[in-house]
């Protein structure tokens, strides 16, 4: 049986019967056509998985395992998804447009998410903190219960492999909601964590829209809330999380600044650079769209953007020999359309792109839009300050450094940013001037199990990936032990008692 085939057959994982439910066609971006359906489930669907999952974690074995059970599982789970490899390239490639090449470079790395966190729980350690007194006082790490993962369309398989393998390793139980347009590399995951040993009803998944979401942040049985979107919908999520104390982890928009001094090379820095702008088609929340450039390579720089920009091959995301697939949706691309329309508007030179291009055959009616490339931009224009979520890069122009450290600050987002130059000391100096959750000098968007990831404003709260994101799915219960013989009683007289 194929990867799709166990995406979308009934699986004892998941909480629904799919004869008579509600569906929702799931379209192939590159030619708007339909691959399948899945069921559209909402709150009442969401409230089975958590109950499932929370008697999974309140009567089930996988809390109680030993750490090094739990972490043989996990690597078994890495075994298995190198083993199912292509198929994941192929599926998440079809569903969510994404050229192979890149989609394989991707997913090749989720398996180190599960070696990573099998790692840190094998060699965790808990303190034995200094006690005055006759004390032995350590600490103990307990799961924390359900733990909800709400995932993007963007990059499903990897963003939700960096929770679930810290959310398992800690012993709690899941419940998944990929994008309501993105839901079959999670669907076929559930037969691999089968495969691995992880037990029925740790990991559940809910394949809705927006009303499962809600209930999924709001469910009082859920304990922790890792959630990969939009800044509003973040803010909801915390607010309705907060409102019984549970946990939060929220990634969210982002208006990645690239700033690019006049020392680095103008041919160099703008080919090495276009990788932020166009992979994944811009849709990223890291994603280069903001391009600060140093007056004395402006003009430079901006020539060889546009023409590597112009010289990127658009096609089918199942062919090796595409370099940029489509856009998620219609709809997703109007809003790109839209926003380079807005630079027109307001005086702004479209380079490169600006268009939906021409292709032939089945991808015509697919959601493309070219690599665009925008110049003469300034701060206050919308393609400088909103996010885009799509192939456009804007270039706007600096004198010096300060002024461009205080450009690159000067929006709401704090997720990611870049600086490229030769001067290392001056890479270091930018990088810690800017106000930004992760810094790249001379490159982009590398990424490792061990660097935690997440942004500060706008962009979110709390870290995905790093000992700080296995760490928050646990809690910390300190216990003081007396060692000495006897009771201490303070209103006979032992008035030594330290409080």
């Amino acid at each position: 049986m194929s990867l799709l085939d166990a995406a979308v057959r009934p699986n004892p994982q998941q909480p629904y019967e799919s004869d008579g439910a509600l569906l929702r066609d799931i379209i192939n971006p590159s030619t708007g056509s339909m691959i399948t359906s899945v069921p559209e489930h909402g709150p009442d669907d969401v409230d089975i998985a958590v109950a499932s999952a929370l008697a999974a974690f309140s009567t089930g074995t996988w809390p109680a395992l030993t750490a090094t059970e739990r972490a043989r599982i996990l690597l078994r789970v890495a075994d298995e998804i190198e083993a199912s490899s292509e198929e994941l390239y192929q599926l998440e490639a079809l569903n969510n447009g994404r050229p192979v090449n890149e989609t394989r470079a991707q997913l090749s790395r989720v398996p180190e998410w599960f070696r990573y966190n099998a790692g840190l729980l094998a060699a965790q350690r808990t303190a034995v903190l200094p006690t005055d007194g006759p004390y032995l006082t350590y600490q103990r790490r307990a799961p924390l219960g359900v733990c909800a993962i709400i995932t993007p369309f963007n990059h499903p398989m990897l963003i939700l492999a960096r929770s679930l393998s810290a959310a398992l390793a800690n012993g709690n139980t899941v419940v998944i909601k990929p994008s309501e347009m993105t839901p079959l590399t999670t669907l076929a995951l559930l037969p691999i964590l089968q495969r691995a040993g992880v037990p029925e009803g740790v990991v559940n998944v809910v394949t809705g829209a927006a009303p499962a979401g809600i209930r999924l942040t709001e469910h009082p049985d859920v304990a922790k809330v890792t959630l990969t979107g939009g800044t509003e919908t973040g803010r909801s999520a915390a607010v309705a999380a907060a409102r019984r104390f549970a946990r939060m982890t929220a990634e969210l928009g982002g208006k990645t600044p690239i700033i690019v001094f006049d020392d680095s090379d103008a041919k160099g820095a703008a080919e090495g650079a276009a990788f932020a702008a166009f992979v994944a088609a811009g849709q990223s929340c890291v994603a280069g769209s903001r391009f600060l450039v140093q007056r004395g390579i402006y003009d430079s720089f901006v020539e060889h953007l546009a023409a590597r920009a112009a010289a990127i091959r658009i096609g089918d995301p199942r062919s090796p020999q595409t370099q940029m697939g489509p856009l998620i949706s219609e709809r997703q691309r109007g809003k790109v359309a839209e926003l380079v329309d807005s630079a027109r508007a307001e005086g702004a030179t479209i380079l490169a792109g600006g268009n939906v291009p021409e292709l032939e055959g089945e991808l015509a009616d697919g959601f493309f839009y070219a690599p665009t490339v925008i110049s003469d931009a300034t701060m206050d224009m919308r393609v400088a300050r909103e996010e885009i979520f799509g192939p456009v890069a804007v270039v706007i122009p600096f004198d010096a450094e300060d002024e461009a450290i205080s450009m690159a600050n000067d929006n709401p987002y704090g997720l990611g940013a870049g600086v490229w130059t030769s001067d290392f000391s001056r890479g270091l100096r930018v990088a810690d001037g800017v106000k930004a959750g992760m810094v790249w000098i001379n490159d982009h968007h590398r990424l490792e199990p061990s660097l935690p990831w997440g942004g500060v404003k706008e962009s979110g709260i709390g870290k995905d990936a790093g000992s700080e994101s296995f760490d928050d799915f646990s809690w910390i219960k300190t216990v003081v032990a007396r060692t000495a013989p006897g009771y201490s009683d303070w209103y006979g007289g032992a008035n030594e008692r330290l409080n």
